[in-house]
């Protein structure tokens, strides 16, 4: 029997309602809440939950000397529509891009994330 059962994953930024933005453009869901924390409360999925975290800094990817702490894997359709839509919200590239299985960013806060084909 299982002691717990997973509530939200919760990622500290500087600005909770952006980032929430950016990962309801990206997942869909509603955004709720102001201030230090807000959710995102998503269609199919884990919760995700936004908190703000004075002098946030984001984890380097790769670095062996640093880690990463976790990362999302999102499962998408077709990679390059993915890739085009969370570029123009504002993810960056963090590794050489055109795998055919998947990909990886750091979404605007710095958390790496990848896309993943299905």
């Amino acid at each position: 029997m299982a002691l717990a059962k997973l509530g939200v994953v919760v990622l500290d930024c500087p600005d909770p309602r952006a980032l929430a933005g950016f990962y309801a453009e990206v997942l869909g869901g509603t955004v709720e809440g102001e201030g230090d924390w807000v959710d995102l409360k998503v269609p199919d999925g884990p919760a995700l939950a936004f908190q703000r975290a004075p002098g946030h800094v984001p984890p380097k990817w790769p670095a062996g000397d640093a880690s990463q702490q976790f990362h999302l894997d999102l499962i998408v359709e077709d990679l390059d529509a993915a890739e085009k839509g969370v570029l123009a919200l504002g993810a960056k590239p963090l590794a050489e891009q055109g795998g055919s299985s998947f990909r990886v960013y750091a979404d605007p806060a710095g958390h790496p994330f990848c896309l993943c084909a299905c």
